[in-house]
């Protein structure tokens, strides 16, 4: 387990980081991700055969399956699993394989706030961990809005229940852009480019600690 600690600093606070990679033996690539006490464990499989009723014949079909903790997946995981398909896509060169499937599996460990930041995390550590090709990197960051206006980067699950807007964007390792965003609650178009601008800020934490502990893993290989 490598983990990094990233603390506050000008106007952007982000939790304790956690991850390791290829930690299961039958997915193609694999990875845990610790965001606080938030956690999941993600499995991609694939390249492999697809259904013919789910083939499209210029790329790859990716699915994305998302598992609660407890119970079976309800609505709220769907809309995660959309969340995290649509920025997968976006960062895969899915068309170098056509006619083909691509399966990717994420565990909810442990949920204190700012899941999907973390499943996305997860996501994209494990996309790399299977050595599939990708235009960009991404990452998840997560922000709340409180009654006061201030905004909150990585909140917990308890301040998230005060906050009156809750946004998690997904962010590109090579222009900041912002590949997907997730919204909830009430805020002005204002609040919305400062949130934007604070977690593009923090992203530049989360790729360092992804460079981080891909250098620590493949340097204990060499």
């Amino acid at each position: 387990m490598i983990a990094m600690e990233v603390r506050k600093s000008s106007d952007v606070s982000l939790r304790e980081f956690g991850c390791e990679q290829n930690l299961l033996s039958r997915p193609d690539g694999s990875a845990s991700f610790v965001q606080g006490d938030t956690s999941v464990l993600a499995g991609m499989y694939g390249p492999a055969e697809v259904k013919v009723s789910k083939e499209i014949y210029d790329r790859a079909t990716l699915e994305v399956l998302i598992q609660p903790k407890v119970g079976l997946p309800s609505v709220r995981e769907r809309s995660l699993e959309q969340c995290v398909r649509e920025t997968c896509e976006a960062s895969l060169l899915s068309f170098l394989y056509p006619r083909s499937s691509l399966t990717l599996i994420l565990q909810v460990v442990h949920d204190d706030g700012s899941l999907l930041s973390c499943l996305l995390n997860g996501a994209c550590m494990a996309l790399m961990d299977a050595g599939l090709p990708m235009s960009c990197l991404f990452c998840g960051v997560t922000c709340a809005i409180n009654a006061d206006g201030e905004i909150i980067t990585d909140p917990t699950a308890a301040q998230e229940k005060q906050c009156r807007a809750i946004l998690t964007f997904a962010i590109d390792s090579t222009d900041r852009k912002v590949m997907m965003s997730s919204t909830r609650g009430s805020f002005s178009v204002h609040e919305l480019q400062e949130c934007i601008a604070v977690c593009q800020k923090a992203s530049e934490k989360l790729f360092k600690f992804y460079r981080d502990s891909v250098q620590r893993r493949y340097s204990k290989t060499v």
